[in-house]
């Protein structure tokens, strides 16, 4: 009997020589991978990285589209690439993501194959230059232990029902299809966007512990404001997905752990940073939440992904023009 096919895909912007081992690791896999699917942010850097590399030109299992970063979306660019595939299943990863071992791949299908869960996401591993604190961040949310989340989980587990991370996340296909896929654009959180609906149609989701990559930053406190601001745009802008969960619990739980795991690691001189970064953290998703009370120009300092706001303003104009008069409508007109 034949094997399920899957595929991989990936969005890339400013590629590093790292993706060309993803890429070889994910050749290597136990579990054969159909196609890998690579979505190129601006090609010029594609360009520059592949000087004097024929790794992914050799290559007739590696296609690479190309677009421009105002085209880019973190659902939109995803949604177009899965168009593309044929795989009965296909799996979301990033180009910074790195297979632990050649079972990745096996062990995030197996819930699926097995009829476990419809959907899963990988256990993420530090890197060795990770910092304490992101280290304990990232045994906090990718723990060693697999668990199935569902519908009945949403009110011990609140917001944790929907996390989810296309970091490196499979998917059943046919299911994908009946539930509409992505969204058409998002500024961040179109996993989560995606898990939420999922588990409110009463489909499962496997944390497959033992599917490992590796994949950690070390970012900077602006970093850290900017991420979780637009992390509070992408929940205030889905109210019907989020109505009603938690989703400040789980930050408080993760501050108070990392303290109590910086002292008996008698490494308390790290708390002041946590407490700093935290707060650096708090104030950028309460300030996303409350996007709509912000002027654009401060929003534009706030956010990661300006090219989203643009794009956004582009849409709304565009949809209030009156294409008899080739200039915009007032608000009467539009009635």
């Amino acid at each position: 009997m034949q094997k399920p096919t899957v595929d991989v895909i990936i969005p890339t912007y400013k590629p590093q020589k790292r993706l060309l081992k993803v890429i070889e690791a994910l050749e290597k896999q136990s579990y054969p991978v159909n196609q890998i699917i690579i979505m190129n942010t601006e090609e010029k850097y594609w360009n520059t990285f592949l000087y004097g590399e024929k790794i992914v030109k050799a290559r007739d299992n590696v296609t690479v589209r190309h677009l421009s970063k105002m085209e880019f979306d973190h659902a939109g660019t995803r949604r177009r690439a899965i168009k593309r595939s044929k795989a009965d299943y296909f799996i979301c990863m990033t180009d910074d993501a790195m297979p632990a071992d050649e079972f990745l791949i096996e062990e995030l299908l197996k819930p699926m194959l097995e009829k476990r869960a419809e959907f899963s996401y990988a256990r993420q591993l530090p890197y060795e230059d990770c910092g304490v604190i992101e280290r304990f961040t990232r045994e906090f949310n990718y723990p060693a232990e697999s668990c199935i989340k569902s519908k009945d989980d949403l009110e011990r587990l609140q917001i944790k029902t929907y996390f989810f991370s296309n970091v490196c996340a499979a998917y059943t296909r046919s299911l994908y299809d009946s539930l509409g896929g992505f969204v058409d654009s998002a500024i961040f959180n179109e996993d989560m966007y995606f898990a939420a609906t999922a588990i409110q149609a009463g489909y499962r989701i496997c944390y497959a512990a033992d599917a490992k990559v590796y994949h950690s930053h070390n970012y900077k406190n602006r970093m850290q404001f900017k991420r979780n601001f637009d992390n509070g745009v992408s929940q205030a802008m889905k109210p019907e997905l989020f109505e009603g969960i938690s989703s400040t619990g789980e930050g408080k739980k993760l501050v108070k752990l990392t303290i109590e795991y910086l002292k008996e690691q008698k490494k308390k001189r790290y708390i002041p940073k946590l407490i700093i970064s935290s707060a650096y953290k708090y104030m950028g998703y309460k300030l996303g939440i409350n996007y709509k009370r912000l002027s654009q120009d401060f929003v534009l300092k706030c956010t990661l992904n300006q090219e989203f706001w643009m794009r956004r303003s582009i849409r709304t104009a565009t949809q209030n023009i009156d294409p008899n008069r080739g200039y915009g409508m007032s608000a009467d007109e539009r009635k």
